[in-house]
C-alpha cells in the first residue's frame, strides 16, 4: 500500500444528498468514458438517470475518500452482488477498486458481479480477484445489445 492509498478510507454513504449524488455521477461518467468505449455519448446521456436512480436506491453504497473527504471511487452492493464499481480515472491503478471489492467480499459477502463483455479490463480485474465467468447474456438488463458476463467468486 503506497502512502496516498493509506490516507484513503472507505466510507459508508448514508446521506445521498444532491451534492454526493452529483459527485458520484461525475465519477461514473468519467469512468465510463475512459473504460466503456463501446458506448456512444448518447448512450451515456441516456444512462445518467438510471445511474442516479441506482445511487439513490442501492442498499449498500460505499466510497473511498481521500483525506480531504473527496470521493475517489464508489461501489454499490445489493444482497451478495456487486452492482456497480466506478473509480475516478485520475486515480485508477492505485488499489482503490481492489480495496472496495475486498471490503465487499469480506464485510458484505459479495460473491458475484456482472461485467460488460466489451470491457475486458474489468473482466480481467475481477478474474484477478478470484471471480470467474459462469454465464453470458447477449443483452444487458435494459435489453441493449451489450453482452454481459456473469461472474462468481470461486472458492478455493
Amino acid at each position: 500500500m503506497n502512502q496516498n492509498q493509506s490516507q484513503n478510507q472507505i466510507e459508508i454513504i448514508t446521506d445521498r444528498n444532491q451534492e454526493v449524488s452529483r459527485r458520484l455521477l461525475d465519477i461514473w461518467e468519467n469512468a465510463v468514458r475512459a473504460t466503456h468505449l463501446f458506448l456512444t455519448p448518447q448512450d451515456i446521456e441516456d444512462l445518467r438517470p438510471l445511474v442516479l436512480q441506482g445511487i439513490a436506491a442501492i442498499p449498500h453504497l460505499l466510497a473511498v475518500t481521500d483525506r480531504e473527504g473527496r470521493h475517489l471511487g464508489f461501489m454499490g452492493v445489493h444482497e451478495q452482488k456487486l452492482e456497480m464499481l466506478f473509480i475516478d480515472p485520475e486515480v485508477r491503478g492505485r488499489g482503490i477498486g481492489r480495496s472496495l471489492v475486498e471490503y465487499a467480499m469480506h464485510h458484505l459477502n459479495v460473491d458475484s458481479v456482472d461485467v460488460n463483455e466489451d470491457n475486458p479490463q474489468a473482466a480481467g480485474f475481477y478474474e484477478h480477484l478470484g471471480f470467474q465467468v459462469y454465464e453470458r447474456s447477449e443483452l444487458d438488463d435494459q435489453g441493449k445489445p451489450w453482452p454481459i458476463l456473469h461472474m462468481r467468486l470461486m472458492q478455493e
